[in-house]
Formats: C-alpha cells, sequence, structure tokens
C-alpha cells in the first residue's frame, strides 16, 4: 500500500463528505478509493470513519489522524511552494496578518487586481490588532501600524505614513463654540484610544508650539472604528487615523477640528510597517504583497 495516497484517499473522502464524492472529485473509481481507506485504517489499527449510506462522519481517532494528516499536505505544498517561490511568479499560500479595520478598509478593496495579476497565489489572511509575534512561524508577513516590532530578528520596512486628524460631527459641532486652540479640547466630550490599560493624553504640535491635554469624555476603546462610530452618532470629538475617517469628512459625516494642529511624534508613531523573518527576504510572494501595499501607499 502507497500510504501516502491512502492518506490522500482519506482526507479527500472527509473533505467530500463520502467515497463517492471523493473519486468523483478525484476522477477515480469508488471502489479505489474505498479499498485505500480500508487498507488506510488496517495498517493504524484503527477505524478512522463511522460509515453510513449517505455520508461519513469522523471517529475521534479519525478526527486526529485527519488533523494530522492535513497538516503533513499543507506542509508538502508548502515545500514544493518554497522552491517555486524563487521563481519569476510568486506561487503558493501567503500568510498574512493585517490590523483590522485597516485591512478591511485599505487593503481589501484592492485585493481583487492584486489576486488578478497573480493568479498562482494564494492569500490567507487573519485580522487582528494584537502584535503577534512572527516568530513562532504562524505568518509569513505581518503589516503593523505605529511603532515596529523591536525583536531584532525581524526584517521591518515601511510602506508609508498617515496623518491622524481630529474629527467631529456636524451634529456635534453645532451650536458650540468653534474651536481656535487645542485647550478648548479640555471643555469637550473627548473620545481616546485605548493603550492597554490607560488612553495616553492627547500631545499636538504647530510649528514650534507643542502641549499635552489630558482631555477626559464618555468612552475610550481599544477599537478604533468603534471611536469613529461615536463620533459619527455626535458624542465627541475623536482623534482617529486618516484612512480611516478620509471618506467621513469628504462625505460631510465628520469634521476635522483644529486641522493645523499634527499629533505630536512623541504621542504616537504614524509609520506602516511590514514584518517578516530574514529568511523570506528572497520570497517573491512576500515581496509582491509588500509592493502593492507599498503602491496603495503612494496613492
Amino acid at each position: 500500500m502507497d500510504k501516502l495516497l491512502a492518506m490522500k484517499m482519506f482526507v479527500a473522502t472527509v473533505d467530500a463528505q463520502g467515497f463517492s464524492a471523493a473519486a468523483r472529485r478525484l476522477g477515480l473509481a469508488t471502489s479505489s478509493v474505498t479499498r485505500l481507506v480500508d487498507a488506510l485504517e488496517t495498517a493504524v489499527g484503527a477505524s478512522l470513519l463511522n460509515r453510513s449510506t449517505r455520508q461519513v462522519s469522523l471517529t475521534e481517532a479519525g478526527a486526529r489522524y485527519y488533523e494530522r494528516a492535513r497538516s503533513i499536505f499543507e506542509a508538502l505544498d508548502e515545500a514544493d511552494a518554497s522552491v517555486a517561490d524563487r521563481g519569476e511568479e510568486p506561487v503558493g499560500v501567503l500568510r498574512l496578518c493585517l490590523p483590522v479595520e485597516f485591512g478591511r478598509r485599505v487593503i481589501a478593496p484592492h485585493l481583487g487586481p492584486f489576486l488578478a495579476r497573480h493568479p498562482a497565489l494564494e492569500l490567507d489572511i487573519d485580522l487582528s490588532d494584537r502584535l503577534d509575534d512572527l516568530l513562532d512561524g504562524r505568518y509569513d508577513l505581518s503589516i503593523r501600524l505605529g511603532d515596529p516590532s523591536p525583536n531584532d530578528e525581524l526584517v521591518c520596512r515601511q510602506l508609508g505614513r498617515f496623518e491622524r486628524w481630529l474629527v467631529a460631527s456636524p451634529a456635534y459641532l453645532a451650536g458650540r463654540e468653534p474651536l481656535h486652540h487645542p485647550r478648548q479640547l479640555l471643555e469637550h466630550a473627548c473620545l481616546r484610544f485605548r493603550y492597554g490599560q490607560k488612553a495616553r493624553p492627547w500631545r499636538l504640535a504647530r510649528g514650534q508650539d507643542s502641549l499635552e491635554l489630558n482631555v477626559t469624555g464618555p468612552l475610550r476603546s481599544a477599537n478604533a472604528d468603534m471611536l469613529r462610530e461615536t463620533a459619527l452618532a455626535g458624542s465627541g470629538i475623536a482623534l482617529l487615523a486618516d484612512w480611516l475617517v478620509h471618506e467621513d469628512v469628504q462625505a460631510g459625516r465628520l469634521q476635522r477640528v483644529l486641522p493645523d494642529w499634527q499629533v505630536s511624534p512623541g504621542m504616537a508613531n504614524n509609520s506602516i510597517n511590514a514584518l517578516y523573518l530574514p529568511n523570506h527576504r528572497g520570497s517573491r510572494r512576500v515581496n509582491a504583497f509588500i509592493d502593492f501595499c507599498a503602491a496603495l501607499m503612494e496613492r
């Protein structure tokens, strides 16, 4: 018995939820698929499938075996792709971790043309605002906003920069005294981003002038879109990335407040960075996605 082939038949049967469906997908006779799965069960000394007239289901031992078998075939595919990935065109699976809102609003709308240019490339994307460690091998590439990872084992390439804008809804600003200086923010409801367990003071600068403000308000959150939605609802002034609120400002749903004042570099790093392990430096997959992101940032 070719054990690797039998494992492939087993995985295909589970994925197709039946011997006949698996055989049709593989272009084989149902009896051939059944015979190889039976031989595999004999070889491992355990029943892997519960059989019925309509479909199959995994036994407890089968569930464990299926996960291991799938990981073996994924590793084989990755090994093939790692060789092909050094060629002219990116090939295989690229595992990415992107910030949640940045991934949804900035990257996702442009993925169609990127994938059309690279038909042999498959993206496997997680959206997370946590600073996941690339060293555990879960991701080939991570895009991070702000301070890059301090881990010197990672390669960091800056893709671009963004601005942070003070914004509020027209409804919130209506009937209130116009803001001419940041100190007036102390009299307003401020919607603050939380870093860890604390919301940082707002540090603003204009030319040689700078100041730090311990603003207060009804909401602090580690989710920027929560702050955006609350600002849209007219509940206060938020300090948010331009890429998150640019369309709202253009449409008049939000208005910029104190636009001639910028966030001080001491408050937050406004860089957009790509992080990856040194062994991916020559990867066509990684480089293709980095180039794609860098081009987006230049728009």
